[in-house]
């Protein structure tokens, strides 16, 4: 009978050593045949798949880059509009706050200039004036 360590030796020296780039190289070639055992007709037809696939993916990114930049153009277009629309209002507020405009449209409501003669003041005893500070009196 024999023992587990001389069964061990014995199939140690019957195997030859292979070095590890020897049983790499052996592992590459099993897969070569993996990947390239395509023929024409396979490796045209994935080709063109991949080529109508490069071709699906641009087009949806052209398309979307033409979607965008039409929703720049319509938020400029609106922007200048929403501007010209500010301007307009700005004018209209400084056309509103000056004199003239405030005096005609007293006159077209009824209202008269006051006389300073028949001005009614009403004096109240023991009254102090409050001070109101100029621009100058600081």
């Amino acid at each position: 009978m024999y023992g587990l360590k001389q069964l061990n030796n014995e199939a140690r020296k019957e195997r030859p050593v292979i070095p590890r780039s020897v049983f790499a190289a052996k592992r590459r070639r099993q897969l070569r045949p993996f990947f390239f055992h395509m023929g024409p007709a396979a490796l045209s037809i994935t080709s063109v798949l991949l080529i109508a696939l490069m071709a699906v993916l641009y087009l949806a990114q052209v398309g979307q880059s033409a979607v965008a930049n039409q929703q720049l153009q319509q938020m400029r277009s609106e922007q200048a509009t929403l501007q010209r629309e500010n301007q307009d209002l700005a004018q209209t507020i400084a056309i509103e706050r000056s004199p003239a405009y405030i005096s005609e449209q007293a006159k077209k409501n009824g209202l008269v200039p006051a006389d300073p003669a028949h001005v009614n003041v009403i004096k109240i005893p023991n009254l102090q004036p409050i001070h109101d500070p100029g621009p100058n009196d600081n």
